[in-house]
């Protein structure tokens, strides 16, 4: 999957519509009844992120098998992160040994239809006579499609914005309500907030977040590129490339310091850091975790390019399962988590964007309460720049994740320029690709 095809509705905009309060509960159903509980279907389901999606998948399951009492979901360790879950996953082809179902990064579905071990979702959706009055658009599944078929329905969608401190803005002779709308200017803010001391940092950017889509952000924005059309070269070696790295060299020489996300986000909350350029996925644990103690507030992620967008994150639902008993019962899950009511919760629950029509415009589901939260809209106007997450092709597609991030990791600790981290970086990707 080069770049994915987008929805037409996510790429013209969305009508929003309500949304119900979640309610987390920690506890996965099973029967009492030995005899009844042999009689289940049980499907084992991985997901990663913990951190964001534990207590959602919970109620999720509970949810679900409350509607399907012959079926029960067992979760398997959560992976850390997307790159995780794919590893997890690989390991577990060779041992014979898959889950049944597994939520898996945008960019990721590449690697298992390349394999051939992705089961596709074509005959499922077919077989469904109101797939669309479910609220699943045609072009929604695009997401998860590669080929021509589909492996994945989307489950959560996202992009990159900038949260601020209006406190922290505000004292460091900044206007809260007209946010910087480009880099230079952002970075420079980032500086003067710096320069507040008492242990606040400016500005941080999440330049480590999975598969390189903080790198993809920014170059895809600018206008580039990772590879050519044909996939014979690599394209962000050129200037889009470098003003990428010149956007994290600006962080750094402002006094960024090489945080993890967990990390940064605590500063964020805690009233130490003043700008924080991460996926709106973490919205609501954000907003959670600073409470009352200051107003947070969300701006466009800048787009220097007319021509610019924004790759999709997030993740797609695909099933693993071979049996047909299995099979069947891993689709009536997907139907589950990809229909409105677990779309609205999810919403509710995290900062990701739903994929199911319905959840966005019912009035019984998500339309008042993204009047209620004006942070959650920020996301939801990038919409019509929205593109594909990249997939870079063959075996070496997650070591070149890696060789990137260590290569922007060099210009966040000031160990390289962004001229000398792109030629590097450049060099080892391409040598990475010719092994494939």
């Amino acid at each position: 999957m080069t770049t994915s095809r987008l929805p037409t509705w996510l790429a013209a905009g969305v009508r929003l519509a309500a949304g119900a309060p979640l309610v987390v509960l920690t506890l996965l159903a099973t029967s009492p009844n030995a005899a009844f509980a042999q009689s289940k279907t049980r499907l084992d389901v991985l997901y990663p992120y913990p951190s964001l999606f534990k207590g959602l998948h919970e109620e999720l399951a509970k949810r679900f098998q409350a509607e399907h009492p012959d079926i029960e979901i067992r979760y398997r360790a959560p992976a850390e992160h997307y790159e995780d879950a794919t590893q997890q996953m690989l390991r577990a082809a060779m041992a014979d040994n898959m889950p049944d179902v597994a939520y898996q990064g945008l960019n990721r579905v590449r690697i298992f239809v390349e394999r051939g071990i992705a089961t596709p979702l074509d005959s499922f959706i077919k077989a469904e006579p109101d797939w669309t009055a479910q609220g699943h658009e045609p072009g929604s599944a695009s997401l998860g499609e590669m080929g021509g078929k589909i492996y994945g329905l989307p489950f959560a969608v996202s992009t990159a914005i900038v949260y601020y401190n209006p406190d922290l803005v505000a004292r460091a002779g900044g206007d809260p309500e007209a946010f910087p709308q480009e880099w230079g200017a952002i970075v420079e803010l980032s500086r003067r907030i710096q320069a507040l001391g008492g242990g606040v940092t400016g500005g941080w950017i999440d330049y480590g977040i999975t598969g390189n889509w903080m790198f993809q952000s920014l170059v895809f924005a600018d206008g580039g590129r990772m590879m050519d059309g044909a996939e014979q070269s690599i394209a962000f070696d050129g200037p889009e490339g470098l003003r990428a790295l010149k956007v994290l060299q600006g962080f750094a020489e402002a006094g960024m310091p090489d945080l993890t996300n967990a990390q940064a986000v605590a500063a964020f909350a805690a009233g130490k850091l003043g700008i924080l350029v991460t996926s709106t996925a973490y919205l609501g644990a954000v907003q959670n975790q600073v409470g009352e103690h200051f107003k947070v507030r969300t701006a466009a992620f800048p787009v220097p390019n007319e021509h610019g967008r924004l790759p999709a994150g997030g993740n797609v639902v695909m099933v693993f399962a071979k049996e047909p008993q299995k099979q069947q019962a891993a689709w009536q899950y997907v139907k589950f988590v990809t229909g409105p009511v677990a779309q609205t919760l999810m919403v509710q629950h995290t900062g990701y964007m739903p994929s199911n029509r319905i959840a966005i415009e019912s009035s019984e589901h998500l339309a008042d309460f993204y009047r209620r939260n004006p942070n959650h809209m920020t996301s939801i106007r990038q919409l019509p720049r929205m593109t594909g997450w990249y997939a870079f092709p063959g075996r070496n597609a997650l070591k070149v994740t890696d060789v990137i991030k260590d290569h922007m990791q060099t210009v966040v600790m000031r160990q390289a320029t962004a001229e000398q981290a792109l030629a590097a970086m450049s060099k080892d990707v391409r040598a990475l690709l010719v092994e494939n």
